[in-house]
């Protein structure tokens, strides 16, 4: 009897013990899938935060644009007719520039320098106001034409890459977009401009303009990369009216 009562009590025992070790499994499990669930959630909500930034960035970006094109055609037919009474040259000056992921696009302008303008900037490399190299400035650039250096100081120039935004090549906050001469001279660092679309302003361009050196330049893009947001593109677009009218920089 004794033998017998042994062995179902150590029956009873290794049973409660599988069903404990059971019930830890499921538990376990259960906790895991769970863990895996909450993940799959943050990810997805990250996903969606995302998306959402990006489609209503895209869609103010289309919104914008082509209201600004349309109300300020006017202003586009008297400067284009001054440049062309000036010299009698076209109003317009198309460069490619380089975009997002390095893909290049065709970048228009209103032209503010001498028809051979190009051709001449060979000649002043030797006095580049940026010494490093990669991007070229000249504070008195002597190409530039007494229309020309009215529409830079407010940055009318600038207006027919309103195009560039609607068609989505741009936007209207973001690095502003570099010649291809310039990407072949950068760096791993310098490279992570490229990782957005380029824009009409940014941090920079509200910071100084021309006069920051190329490397606060990427320093100050890659802070708008790591931290962009709708607001942020706002607070900048309106940040960059004054910085216009101000002209600091614009050269």
């Amino acid at each position: 009897m004794e033998t017998v009562k042994g062995k179902r009590e150590s029956g009873l025992r290794r049973k409660a013990l599988v069903d404990e070790l059971y019930r830890d499994y499921a538990g376990r499990s259960s906790s895991r899938r769970f863990r895996s669930l909450r993940i799959g959630l943050k990810k997805f909500g990250w996903v969606a935060v995302v998306s959402g930034t990006t489609f209503l960035k895209r869609l103010m970006d289309i919104v914008v644009s082509a209201i600004v094109l349309v109300a300020l055609s006017p202003v586009f037919l008297v400067v284009a007719l001054a440049i062309w009474l000036e010299d009698g040259g076209s109003p317009l000056f198309s460069q490619t520039r380089i975009g997002q992921w390095g893909q290049p696009f065709p970048f228009p302008k209103f032209r503010s320098m001498v028809k051979d303008a190009e051709a001449r900037k060979e000649q002043l490399l030797a006095v580049n106001q940026h010494g490093e190299g990669v991007t070229f400035k000249l504070k008195r650039d002597p190409r530039i034409t007494k229309t020309g250096a009215f529409i830079r100081k407010l940055s009318i120039d600038e207006l027919p890459q309103l195009w560039c935004v609607l068609r989505g090549d741009m936007s209207l906050v973001g690095p502003r977009p570099p010649v291809p001469q310039e990407v072949a001279r950068y760096t791993l660092t310098d490279r992570r401009r490229l990782d957005v679309k380029p824009g009409l302003t940014c941090i920079w361009q509200v910071s100084g303009r021309s006069e920051l050196a190329f490397d606060k330049q990427v320093t100050l893009d890659v802070q708008y990369i790591d931290s962009h947001s709708i607001f942020l593109d706002i607070a900048l677009l309106l940040k960059t009216i004054p910085a216009i009218l101000s002209g600091r920089g614009a050269y």
